[in-house]
């Protein structure tokens, strides 16, 4: 659009090209535009044939002038518009004088820019469609339906596997040179049929497509058709793909038929329709597509017969792909010569085209129960199609469900639809969040440094003074010898004194000693600031006092001959026994206590993140969610690799509602791990929180092909150990689905139809065929190997079967040593969860993440794998228990019970239930049926240590004894030994009782329960001063049990001696 600077002043309008024409007669209709300004013509374009395509060229150009003084002003520039009306020529029928023409729309040229200054410009501006032009259906979604046809199946006789890689065809007909067909450097790669997208991918249907794709007759095309997708069309291909996940693919036969010579045939579209024969339609979920970072879809579909109102239910399609191509087909196979007339393949396709075309409308949004239909199941299934037509209603597409036919087809995109985030730009955000804890230097100093500079001053001293002795008394001490009384010893000792305090000697060895202890004050005591009150200092320095005496006592001993030393037996108590202790605290509820047995830990390798990620998990057990965040990133810093810190670190930004860092690290993980079944889960459930179910459904379904995978190795490894083979159920599987995330500036999409087991003429559906499926449907009610498999990547710990772990059904092992107790298997049984979110309850029950857990649970009962179980059971059991409500509790136990009665984990959860409740003969006869059977509970310390406590209470010693023995040789703690010792001592095996109370005391020497029968043993065996001394511990540390201490001063009274306040 131009203005010309001249005296008219005239403005010219040039209306060059049309796009996406559609006219009431025919697909090529002939139309001219009229340009109008103010109410006047300024004239008519050429009569254009539209294009097939739906386009058309009027290098159109018109005029008018404006003068500022009068006519056509600057202010009707302003506020009127250029009309461009299009007008259909409609062809003469016979008899008729003059042309019938049709308006088909209108566009509306905003003049304004001239004003603005513009001297021209361009623009293109939409076709308003009048009312009932055929314009109309073109207006609602601004892109019309691309049917893209796959024609010329090739029909295989079958014997022999089509090879791979083979070269992909150009869709098009008639290609003289047969190498022609092939296009260059693209080729069909295939895959194995469990990476497949599609519904035939699982383990009992390989043996079906085999034979199905090498032995049976099958119809291949091996085509590829390759569209453009401007950034709008993108758009436009997210939109429907969210709005209707699956798209059909339409397959039907064409007759070929040849046209007599001299007659100009004449076709109804009704009789082309009718010719289409064996119509059948598989649907394609395309949502995969809108996963982050797919670019490819590759699977193989079901054929169902084609039915209206089913395609519309799952596709939103009203009509067939065939009701507007079925023609052109037909009239393509009357000429002949091409390669087969068998089959058509059809695959709906959004595209940009010029040429107009019947409505297909495919943009209905799905109801809320589309997002959730049942997945079309395999042929092998023996579970029927919801949607199953009647054979009255498509008697020939019939067929293909009792053939088993299914197609083979992949859709590749050239860029996601999707972006996907990179693995550096996930670490880089976790790296920002949380930088990396460099590795602590190692210091000089130090508690232990100080108190070694302490015994090496002592010994100097010592050297010192010894030589000063020797000096003044040497040759008197080699005359007397050992005859040497203690006067002249005494008379020495002041001599020595008076000359060292004299020469100043007494204050040079305090200043050299003075260093060493302000170091133990300021290390070991962590005093550096000055005390309150005069009390507390006193008190200071007589612990300090204390302490110094007894170094100087051991750094003396350590500089005397070796025949008058005495080691000292003292017992370490390892990471792993310590870890055991806290526990044994939480159980008991004394959560004091295990915090400091967890920060004892922390303290001795505090770059251990094991153990920041174990303290963690007990802050969550006591809801100090800020606490274990804290720790789970201090692990996260110092190995941004873990996976573990990573998983608990998004499982606490969720659980703080701080939901784009979850992200990041649910994200993360599964880049750094993209087997983790428990990662993708996670995943899955955030989204769910999101309320973004296509990509909760995109994690869910990754998450179970990990674990079909996972299933699949150790089947393989299984099978190659012992040759033997154990079988389970296999369930169906997760249908996956995704919403949009993204919206790319371009992208390239290409199909490829590779192969089809495709329907055959009614001669060719083969007995043997139809045999082949029943074969497989009965072949489906066999069961699929099963594994028995144990995570190695999850961190292990000791875990209550009441606060932590969920029982499993079996178990192969049984804990021998405390080590073993320390890492369990999780379950009791080491075999892989049925269920994507089974295995991930494990993981959150491990780390008290309970409130997560409900959440898992509704899924695991939803699940076509899962639902209730007795793992199941016994996990709500679990929470309850947490909970104190022992009903609930007892309710679940007993449909565990039901369900696997023969469970050891049944009856020792049981045990634990009556014993808190305090049914303690319940408890006796749970806990006994428990350690009865083959295999163990998944845990049985606690189970030990309760039915001896209960054999105490009702005074079976000698099962008291049994029962404790049997706890000390797998996992011994103080409380194990204390058992022992009190049952020992009942038998009146005093011996026996002081050596289990001293192995207590070793282990921990702050229990006044152990104080106490240390007083009892030594007042029954008659040591004066070690009874004074345990029951003085005894009493500092409050013991709480007054009976025990009533009896201790009966047994005081009785001997005459123990209690130095007598």
């Amino acid at each position: 659009m131009e203005q010309v600077s001249s005296t008219g002043r005239p403005v010219q309008i040039t209306v060059t090209d049309g796009y996406d024409l559609k006219g009431f007669k025919g697909d090529t209709p002939v139309t001219f535009i009229r340009a109008e300004f103010s109410q006047v013509v300024l004239g008519d374009s050429a009569k254009v044939t539209v294009s097939p395509e739906g386009t058309a060229k009027y290098n159109f150009t018109s005029s008018f002038e404006f003068n500022p003084e009068g006519g056509i002003t600057l202010d009707d520039l302003a506020h009127k518009p250029v009309f461009l009306t299009m007008t259909e020529v409609l062809p003469k029928e016979k008899k008729q004088k003059d042309e019938k023409t049709l308006i088909l729309g209108q566009a509306v040229v905003d003049l304004l820019p001239l004003l603005e200054g513009e001297s021209s410009f361009e623009t293109i501006i939409p076709l308003h469609p009048v009312p009932g032009s055929p314009l109309e259906s073109l207006r609602s979604g601004a892109k019309k339906d691309y049917p893209i046809l796959f024609k010329n199946g090739t029909l295989k006789i079958g014997g022999e596997k089509e090879p791979v890689p083979r070269p992909k065809k150009w869709p098009i007909a008639n290609i003289l040179a047969p190498g022609a067909n092939d296009i260059p450097n693209a080729f069909i790669i295939g895959g194995p049929y469990e990476e497949e997208e599609g519904e035939l991918n699982h383990l009992e249907d390989r043996e079906f497509r085999n034979q199905a794709e090498c032995i049976k007759k099958r119809i291949t095309w091996d085509l590829e058709s390759r569209c453009y997708l401007d950034p709008p069309a993108v758009v436009s291909f997210q939109k429907r793909i969210v709005d209707c996940r699956f798209w059909p693919v339409e397959i039907t036969r064409v007759p070929l038929t040849t046209v007599p010579k001299g007659k100009a045939a004449k076709f109804d579209k009704t009789d082309d329709e009718s010719q289409l024969s064996f119509h059948g339609v598989a649907y394609v979920n395309m949502v995969p597509l809108l996963y982050p970072g797919v670019k490819r879809i590759r699977g193989a579909f079901h054929v169902y017969p084609y039915l209206d109102s089913t395609v519309y239910e799952k596709t939103k399609c009203l009509f067939s792909l065939f009701r507007d191509t079925g023609h052109h087909l037909i009239q393509n196979n009357k000429i002949g010569g091409i390669n087969s007339p068998l089959s058509k393949l059809v695959v709906s396709k959004n595209l940009k085209e010029d040429k107009a075309v019947k409505e297909k409308d495919i943009e209905g949004r799905p109801r809320p129960g589309d997002m959730q239909a049942p997945s079309i199941k395999s042929q092998s299934s023996d579970t029927p199609l919801e949607f199953e037509p009647s054979l009255s209603h498509n008697p020939e597409g019939q067929q293909y469900v009792e053939a088993g036919t299914y197609i083979v087809l992949e859709i590749q995109l050239d860029k996601a639809l999707v972006p996907k985030r990179m693995p550096e730009e996930l670490a880089r955000r976790v790296k920002d969040m949380i930088p990396p804890r460099p590795p602590l230097t190692r210091r000089t100093g130090g508690a232990q440094k100080a108190v070694s500079d302490y015994h090496m001053q002592i010994k100097n001293i010592s050297r010192a003074i010894l030589d000063e002795y020797h000096r003044m008394f040497g040759k008197q001490v080699a005359k007397l010898g050992s005859d040497m009384d203690s006067e002249t010893l005494e008379e020495q000792k002041c001599q020595l004194n008076y000359e060292l305090n004299c020469s100043g000697k007494y204050f040079a060895f305090k200043e050299q000693l003075k260093h060493a202890v302000v170091k133990i004050v300021r290390e070991k005591y962590l005093k550096t600031t000055s005390f309150e009150s005069q009390e507390e200092l006193q008190t200071f320095i007589s612990e300090l006092y204390v302490f110094l005496v007894d170094q100087m006592h051991v750094a003396l001993n350590q500089t005397m001959p070796d025949d008058v030393q005495h080691a000292l037996s003292t017992i370490y108590t390892s990471n792993e026994q310590l870890r055991l202790f806290a526990f044994e605290a939480e159980v008991n509820e004394n959560f004091e206590m295990a915090a400091v047995y967890y920060e004892e830990r922390l303290v001795r390798e505090p770059q251990n993140l094991e153990h920041w990620l174990d303290y963690g998990a007990f802050c969550l057990l006591t809801e100090d969610n800020i606490k274990a965040q804290e720790c789970f990133r201090r692990a996260l810093s110092l190995n941004q690799n873990h996976i573990h810190s990573l998983l608990l670190c998004g499982v606490l930004a969720v659980l703080m509602e701080n939901y784009e860092q979850a992200e990041i690290f649910f994200e993360d993980a599964t880049c750094l791990e993209p087997t983790n079944v428990v990662a993708w889960t996670l995943l899955g459930l955030y989204y769910e929180i999101q309320n973004n179910d296509i990509r909760m459904e995109m994690a869910f379904h990754e998450a179970f092909k990990q674990l079909q995978a996972r299933m699949l190795q150790a089947q393989v490894a299984k099978q190659r150990g012992t040759g033997t083979v154990e079988y389970i159920e296999e369930g169906g599987k997760v249908e996956s689905s995704l919403g949009p995330w993204g919206i790319t500036n371009g992208s390239a999409t290409a199909m490829t139809v590779e192969a089809a087991a495709g329907p055959r003429d009614p001669s060719y559906i083969l007995d043997d065929f139809l045999e082949e499926s029943s074969k497989l449907q009965s072949d489906s009610r066999e069961n699929i190997l099963s594994l028995q498999y144990q995570d190695p990547t999850i961190s292990q710990k000791p875990s209550n079967i009441l606060l932590k772990d969920t029982p499993a059904k079996k178990e192969t092992s049984k804990c021998q040593d405390s080590s073993t107790f320390l890492h369990p298997s999780p379950y009791g049984v080491s075999q892989t969860p049925a269920t994507i979110f089974m295995e991930t309850i494990r993981f959150l029950m491990k780390v008290n993440a309970v409130q997560y857990v409900h959440r898992v649970l509704a899924h695991e009962l939803l699940c076509p794998q899962g639902g209730p179980s007795c793992e199941y059971y016994l996990v709500l059991a679990q929470t309850h228990l947490l909970k104190k409500d022992f009903a609930k509790a007892e309710e679940y136990l007993q449909q565990a019970a039901q369900m696997d009665y023969l469970n050891p984990n049944v009856w020792g959860m049981k045990g634990h239930l009556y014993f808190l409740s305090g049914n303690h003969a319940e408890a006796k006869a749970c806990y006994e049926r428990t350690i009865s059977f083959v295999v163990d509970a998944s845990e049985m310390h606690f189970i030990f240590l309760r039915l001896g406590h209960i054999y105490l209470e009702e005074k079976e010693y000698e099962k008291a004894k049994k029962t404790y023995l049997q706890a000390c040789k797998r996992s011994p703690s103080c409380l194990t030994w204390l058992g022992l010792g009190i049952a020992c001592y009942r038998l009146e095996e005093l011996t026996e009782a002081e050596d289990a109370l001293s192995e207590a005391n070793a282990l921990n020497n702050h229990n006044a329960e152990v104080w106490a029968y240390l007083a009892l043993v030594s007042l029954k065996a008659g040591r004066e001063l070690e009874a004074e001394q345990a029951y003085k511990y005894t009493m500092k540390l409050k013991l709480k049990d007054e009976t025990l201490l009533a009896e201790i001063h009966m047994v005081q009274e009785a001997v005459g001696f123990g209690n130095p306040s007598f």
